[in-house]
């Protein structure tokens, strides 16, 4: 039994879809990512946030040091930019690298 025009073209289009999905499997298969691929990607993560705020800390006890008396106005002021600054960091790493 033949089928007719919207039968067949209705085949098509779902033996086309078929295809897609079958590709984009096969894709997506090669293109898996490894144990070591997602360590050195949550490493590059880690790293891109916490050199911000170990810099901050450093930078911030250096100028707290310069001061006369106690004070740890610059440590902490820097601190909290070195976490922004890495929140960002991640953010567009992780945006880029989707």
């Amino acid at each position: 039994m033949n089928a007719s025009g919207p039968e067949r073209a209705q085949r098509e289009r779902l033996d086309e879809a078929v295809r897609r999905d079958c590709d984009r499997r096969e894709v997506a298969e090669r293109e898996r990512r490894t144990v070591l691929g997602y360590t050195v990607f949550m490493g590059s993560i880690a790293g891109l946030f916490v050199v911000p705020v170990v810099a901050g800390a450093y930078l911030g006890n250096w100028l707290d040091g310069l001061a006369d008396g106690f004070s740890v106005r610059w440590t902490v002021s820097l601190i909290l930019l070195g976490v922004v600054f890495g929140a960002v960091n991640v953010y567009r790493f992780i945006r880029d690298h989707r």
